[in-house]
């Protein structure tokens, strides 16, 4: 194989695998958007925990859509991304997007923590009164902090390609890229402050609903009979594991990605591509799984496909 088209196999490997991540998590997050949006429609209400839910599942489909945009154009077709105002355009919604999802999850942490765990504390009895209430307040801060987000990305997007625009005019590509290269660090710290910021929440809620739960099932080894707030604690628990998974793996791939920026084509890129958009489409579905309603929606679905195939081939 000759030097030229070994660069050009890997990024047609690497962006097949992409491509294959990316539907299947924006398939998984429009199924939640649809059966919670119809529930929402036919009802005119939606409970705390889905209204979190809806918001996650629409925050990760815009997230995986424009990121797999931004790669597909960034390998195929640079030349129509890397102009003025489209680059930005496309790193803010993506980095919109991904606080979003970001700052969303972490509230589903704190939900299921002050939901279910029990505190005799005066301020936390306060908070599990109030927490249905502070739910789109809290949802709404979430999206004002990755708007903000999205405009330091966006400014920063802006600073390099100004100079890159000068610098290449006049023939300077080795110092345009260092130009770039210095212009990464104030989003990666940014992004890793965010990430850490979410990362400790998540983490302290998941330390109160496992203290909460090792209380409970030490007041209740004696009772033999199934007790409902077991479950939902042990439910409750899979669902924050799985984000501290997730989280801890995302917070890996951030700090790689620092170490690694400059080199494009090493296998520890491609490592950190394919983990960044493995999670929201895995963890969506832990997510369905761990919710009854959408649970009992999926099996549905996959077993009326089930029994038209079974038809179609009798037949």
């Amino acid at each position: 194989m000759s030097p030229n088209t070994a660069p050009l196999k890997q990024h047609s490997n690497t962006l097949a695998i992409v491509t294959l991540e990316a539907f299947a998590g924006v398939w998984i997050n429009a199924f939640i958007v649809c059966v919670l949006g119809i529930g929402w429609v036919k009802k005119k209400t939606l409970n705390s925990n889905e209204k979190i839910l809806l918001l996650l599942g629409f925050s990760r489909f815009w997230y995986l859509c424009i990121s797999w945009a931004y790669s597909f154009l960034a390998r195929i077709y640079p030349n129509y991304l890397y102009v003025h105002t489209i680059l930005q355009l496309a790193v803010f919604f993506q980095t919109f997007f991904n606080y979003s999802n970001l700052w969303v999850s972490a509230c589903l942490c704190v939900f299921y923590c002050i939901k279910i765990a029990n505190f005799r504390n005066t301020f936390f009895i306060y908070l599990k009164v109030k927490i249905d209430r502070m739910v789109p307040l809290l949802l709404l801060g979430s999206g004002i902090l990755a708007f903000a987000m999205g405009i330091v990305a966006y400014d920063v997007a802006d600073k390099p390609h100004c100079n890159n625009h000068n610098s290449t005019r006049q023939g300077n590509f080795g110092k345009a890229r260092i130009r770039m290269d210095k212009h990464f660090f104030p989003s990666f710290f940014l992004a890793g402050f965010g990430y850490a910021a979410s990362f400790m929440t998540v983490i302290f809620s998941a330390v109160f609903l496992l203290f909460s739960l090792w209380r409970h099932k030490h007041k209740m080894q004696t009772n033999s009979m199934k007790d409902l707030s077991m479950d939902a604690h042990v439910r409750a628990m899979k669902s924050i594991f799985s984000f501290l998974v997730m989280y801890s793996i995302n917070f890996v791939c951030l700090v790689l990605e620092m170490v690694y920026v400059t080199e494009k084509r090493s296998h520890m890129t491609f490592l950190i591509v394919v983990f960044q958009y493995t999670f929201p489409g895995v963890h969506s579905l832990i997510l369905i799984f761990s919710n009854p309603k959408l649970e009992k929606t999926l099996l549905t679905i996959l077993s009326l496909e089930r029994i038209v195939k079974c038809k179609f081939c009798m037949s």
